[in-house]
C-alpha cells in the first residue's frame, strides 16, 4: 500500500479512475462537468444507526492520521476480526455508481487535477464527504441540492464518500462565477393577492473563493419597482450559506406567480443575479407562509389552509397542526385538506422534509409554527388539536405526550411509537453507570415513558392493517398501552389499506368529528391534573402545575395531584421532582393554599404572585421560593443538545497550532453545512478573535477547540469544572489524560438566564477528528450534559466512554450526577 500523496499519481489511479469531460446521450450531464467513472468501494457492516458510539474502521484510521488510498482487492481489517475487500466499481452510462457495497460503506474515488482550483462538488447518496481529509456535508437523502465549493490541488486529491443507500452520485464542476446565488433550495412565502405582504425568503449564497465574504447585500426587486435591501452576515471560505432577505409585495398582481429579481451586492457591484417566482393565491387558499426563527435566526415556512366559514357563522376558528411523513414537505401535506367550515389547518416543516423527526430542532419548530399561527390568526385557544401522518404519526404521539395541554385531541394516522420500536434506535442493555446517564438523556423521546400525558386528550388512531412500511403493529401497542388507564380514544384499521391511500389518511373525516366534540378546558375546570416529562427545559408544566427541576436529570418526573377546593389544598404525589410550584388563580379567591405531598402536609407556603412554591431537601418537602435564574430550570436545562438554540453561533479557535485550528475551522463548517441539510439553516460562524462576550449574551455559542487554542474559552468558560486542554480532561477534580479524547459539554453562558455555551472538544488531533461525525444533529441520539470518549469508541462502541453524565440543578458537579467508566 501506498500512503497518500497529492502529489504524486500512483500508475493504478491513472489508469482506473481518470477523469473525463463529456456529455451523456439522455442529456443530464453539463459539458462542463467533470464526471468520475471509477472508483473502489468497501461494505463495513451497515448503515450508521442511531447511537452517540458507532464502530468504523475506516473512520479510526482517518482520525488516527494514517489513512492511506486504498486499492482494488486491498482487505480493511474490521474490529470484530473480521475483513472486507475493497472493490471496484464502475459508474453506469449515466455517470452514477450503484453498489452493494454503497449501502453502507466507503466510497473512494481519487481526482487528477492538472493544477491548484475551486470546483463544486456536487454528489448525492452519501452521509458526508471527506475532500483531502476534510469533512463535508452530504446528501443521503438525494434530494440534489447539495453544491460545494472545494479546493482541489495540483495532483492526486482524495474524495472518500460515507455511502448510505445503496447509490452514489458524484459530480465535479467549474463554477460560473466565484460568488454567486444557488438557485436550488429557496425559502420562499407565497404572495396573499390584495394584501400588503411584507415577509421575508432565503436564499443560498456560494463563496467559492479562499476569502471570507463581508458587507454583502441581498436586494430584492418586485414587479413594479418595490425594492429591498438586506445585509447578510460573512460568509466562510469555499462555503455556502442560507441567506434570509426582506420580501415586499403590494399584492396587487393579475398573474398567478409574481418574479423576484434578487441580486447579491457589494458596495454597489454585484456579484451575481438571480430571478425567482412566488405563486399567488387567494386569502382563502392554501398557501406557503414564511417566518424569522428565533431558534437559529433562519428563514422559514408553514403552510397555512384557511378555514372558510359558513355564511352568516361568527365562530373563531380552531386549529389543526399536521405533521408530515418522512419526505414529504409542509405544502404537500397541507395540499391534502379540504378547507374546513370551523377550523384552520397549519402543517408547519420539521426543518426539512425528514429533517428530525418531529423532535429536537423538528420538535421546537412545529411548537414554533403553532404558537405563530395561534397568535397572527388570534384562533380559538380551546380548539387546538394534533394529527400526522407516517413519521408525522411518530411526531403526534411525540408533541402529544410532551405538551399535553396545548391540544384538545390527537390523531396519528399510520404513526410509529419511538426510536426504540421503529427507525434504528434500539439501544443496548447498559453495562454500567455512564452508559445508564447517557441513554437516560434519551427519556425526552421516550414516547412511552410519557404516555399518561395521553390523558389530557381525546385520540383517534388511524392504521392500514396491510400497511408495509410502518406496521400495524405500532398502532395496535398503543392502543394496548392506552387501554390499561384511557378512556376516551377511538380506534380504526383500515382493512386492505396500505402505507398511503389517498388524502383521507390524514384528511379522514371522522378525525375531524372527534375533534369537534374536544376542547382544552379552562384551568378552574381542571381538577386533577397527570403530567410526566423528561425534561423541563422541553416541557414543564401543565395548566397550573410545573415540574420546575428534578432530583435526577433526565430521568422521568411526574405529579399526579388534585386541588382540593375544601381544604383550599393541592395533594398528591410526585416522582423524580426536586421543585415545583402551583398557580392558583384558576380557583376561588382566598388564602394562600396549602399543600399536602407524597404523604406530608405543609401548611406554611408563601404566595409568589400567582404560585406557591415547593422544593424538596433530602426527600422532605418544604415551602419554597422560585429558583435564582443562574440555577437549571424550565428557560435553561441541558443536555448538550439544547445549548444549539438562540441563534446559536459558532466560534472556531484560532490560537492553536496550525492543524488544530484547520480542524476547528473545518469542523465549524462541516456543522453548519449539516445542520442546512437537517435543519434548513446556516448557523452563523466566526473566528474566536472575531467574537465579542459582551455582546448578544442571549445568543447560544458553540465553541470548537480546546482551553489552549480557542480564544473565547477564557470569557466563556474560565469558571467551568469542565475543562479540556492538550493531553488532559479534567471534570471536576478528576483528570483524565491523553491525545486522543473527546469532549462534548455544555455550560450555562455568563451574563444570560437562558442561554448556554456548548463544546466540541478535543485534547489533541486525534480526539478533536473524533468528534467530526458524532451525530448530535441526528434525531434519535442523545448526549448527556457533559461526554468524554475515546477514539477506542471507534472499535468498541460504548465502552470508548470514559465519563459521561449531568450537573446539579446549581450547575456544579459536586451535586451532579456523573459516571467514570473505572469506577
Amino acid at each position: 500500500m501506498k500512503r497518500f500523496n497529492p502529489r504524486r499519481t500512483p500508475s493504478r489511479v491513472m489508469l482506473a479512475l481518470a477523469a473525463s469531460l463529456s456529455v451523456c446521450a439522455n442529456g443530464l450531464l453539463a459539458e462542463s462537468d467533470i464526471v468520475l467513472r471509477e472508483g473502489v468501494a468497501v461494505a463495513t457492516g451497515g448503515r450508521m444507526v442511531r447511537t452517540p458510539f458507532h464502530v468504523d474502521a475506516v473512520e479510526a484510521r482517518i482520525v488516527a492520521g494514517d489513512w492511506t488510498l486504498p486499492a482494488a482487492g486491498e482487505m480493511l481489517a474490521l474490529p470484530d476480526g473480521d475483513s472486507k475487500p475493497w472493490e471496484k466499481v464502475v459508474a453506469k452510462e449515466d455517470g452514477d455508481f450503484e453498489h452493494a457495497a454503497l449501502r453502507g460503506g466507503y466510497f473512494e474515488i481519487p481526482y487528477i487535477s492538472d493544477s491548484d482550483r475551486i470546483l463544486l462538488l456536487q454528489a448525492a447518496g452519501h452521509s458526508m464527504v471527506y475532500v483531502n481529509g476534510v469533512p463535508r456535508a452530504g446528501d443521503v437523502y438525494q434530494n440534489g441540492s447539495v453544491s460545494l465549493p472545494i479546493a482541489v490541488r495540483r495532483g492526486t486529491n482524495d474524495l472518500l464518500f460515507a455511502t448510505a443507500r445503496g447509490a452514489l452520485r458524484v459530480r465535479l464542476a467549474v463554477p460560473e462565477k466565484p460568488v454567486a446565488i444557488d438557485p436550488r433550495d429557496p425559502t420562499l412565502p407565497d404572495i396573499v393577492s390584495g394584501d400588503r405582504n411584507d415577509t421575508v425568503a432565503a436564499v443560498i449564497v456560494v463563496n467559492a473563493t479562499t476569502n471570507v465574504l463581508r458587507d454583502y447585500i441581498l436586494v430584492a426587486t418586485a414587479p413594479g419597482g418595490t425594492r429591498t435591501e438586506t445585509p447578510i452576515p460573512a460568509v466562510l471560505p469555499l462555503s455556502t450559506r442560507k441567506a434570509g432577505f426582506h420580501v415586499l409585495h403590494s399584492g396587487r398582481t393579475t398573474t398567478n406567480r409574481v418574479p423576484f429579481s434578487v441580486s447579491l451586492q457589494r458596495r454597489g457591484t454585484t456579484a451575481d443575479t438571480r430571478t425567482f417566482f412566488m405563486d399567488v393565491r387567494a386569502k382563502d387558499q392554501a398557501r406557503r407562509e414564511t417566518f424569522t426563527s428565533e431558534i437559529d435566526g433562519s428563514v422559514q415556512y408553514y403552510s397555512f389552509v384557511p378555514a372558510r366559514p359558513l355564511a352568516g357563522t361568527h365562530e373563531t376558528p380552531g386549529l389543526v397542526l399536521s405533521a408530515h411523513g418522512a419526505g414529504v414537505d409542509a405544502s404537500g401535506q397541507a395540499a391534502c385538506y379540504s378547507p374546513k367550515a370551523w377550523v384552520h389547518v397549519a402543517a408547519a416543516t420539521n426543518r426539512r422534509p425528514f429533517g428530525f423527526d418531529w423532535e429536537d430542532w423538528g420538535r421546537r419548530d412545529a411548537i414554533e409554527v403553532l404558537d405563530r399561527v395561534q397568535n397572527k390568526y388570534g384562533t380559538d385557544p380551546h380548539r387546538t388539536y394534533l394529527t400526522g401522518h407516517s413519521m408525522g404519526g411518530h411526531g403526534t404521539w411525540q408533541l402529544g405526550a410532551t405538551y399535553p395541554d396545548r391540544f384538545a385531541a390527537i390523531a396519528p394516522s399510520a404513526g410509529w411509537i419511538s426510536f426504540a420500536s421503529y427507525g434504528g434506535g434500539r439501544r443496548p442493555e447498559p453495562t454500567n453507570r455512564v452508559e445508564k446517564l447517557i441513554q437516560r438523556s434519551w427519556t425526552p423521546g421516550d414516547t412511552l415513558a410519557l404516555a399518561t400525558n395521553y390523558l389530557h386528550h381525546g385520540i383517534y388512531i388511524l392504521h392500514g392493517d396491510a400497511d408495509d412500511n410502518v406496521p400495524v403493529s405500532e398502532a395496535r401497542t398503543m392502543r394496548g398501552v392506552l387501554s390499561g388507564f384511557h378512556r376516551d380514544f377511538t380506534w380504526h384499521e383500515q382493512p386492505g389499506a396500505g402505507h398511503w391511500w389517498g388524502n383521507q389518511c390524514v384528511d379522514w373525516p371522522p378525525i375531524f368529528d372527534l375533534f369537534a366534540r374536544h376542547r382544552i378546558p379552562d384551568d378552574a375546570a381542571v381538577g386533577r391534573i397527570q403530567f410526566a416529562t423528561g425534561n423541563p427545559g422541553v416541557s414543564s408544566s401543565s395548566h397550573w402545575a410545573t415540574i420546575d427541576a428534578q432530583e435526577h436529570a433526565l430521568g422521568r418526573s411526574s405529579v399526579d395531584v388534585r386541588w382540593d377546593a375544601g381544604a383550599r389544598r393541592f395533594v398528591g404525589t410526585t416522582e423524580n421532582v426536586a421543585r415545583l410550584a402551583f398557580r392558583f388563580d384558576a380557583f376561588a379567591p382566598g388564602a394562600v393554599p396549602g399543600a399536602e405531598l407524597d404523604g406530608q402536609t405543609l401548611t406554611n407556603l408563601v404566595a409568589t404572585g400567582n404560585r406557591v412554591w415547593l422544593s424538596k431537601d433530602g426527600g422532605v418537602w418544604k415551602a419554597g421560593t422560585p429558583a435564582p435564574k443562574s440555577a437549571k430550570g424550565p428557560l435553561r436545562y441541558g443536555p448538550f443538545k439544547e445549548a444549539f438554540a438562540h441563534r446559536m453561533l459558532f466560534v472556531y479557535g484560532t490560537r492553536g497550532t496550525a492543524d488544530e485550528n484547520a480542524w476547528a475551522f473545518a469542523k465549524a463548517r462541516f456543522d453548519a453545512e449539516s445542520f442546512w441539510y437537517r435543519g434548513n439553516a446556516t448557523p452563523e460562524v466566526v473566528a474566536d478573535v472575531e467574537f465579542n462576550a459582551s455582546k448578544d449574551r442571549d445568543r447560544g455559542v458553540i465553541l470548537y477547540g480546546n482551553a489552549d487554542g480557542n480564544a473565547a474559552w477564557k470569557a466563556l468558560l474560565e469558571d467551568s469544572p469542565v475543562q479540556v486542554r492538550r493531553g488532559v480532561v479534567r471534570l471536576g477534580v478528576r483528570e483524565v489524560h491523553g491525545d486522543d479524547l473527546a469532549c462534548l459539554f455544555l455550560r450555562p453562558r455568563p451574563g444570560s438566564d437562558i442561554a448556554c455555551v456548548g463544546v466540541v472538544a478535543g485534547t489533541g488531533l486525534p480526539g478533536m477528528r473524533l468528534n467530526d461525525r458524532v451525530p448530535y444533529f441526528m434525531a434519535g441520539v442523545a448526549f448527556p450534559d457533559v461526554t468524554v470518549f475515546g477514539v477506542d469508541s471507534l472499535a468498541k462502541g460504548w465502552a470508548g466512554a470514559r465519563a459521561a453524565g449531568f450537573f446539579g440543578n446549581d450547575w456544579t458537579v459536586e451535586n451532579g450526577e456523573i459516571a467514570w467508566a473505572d469506577e
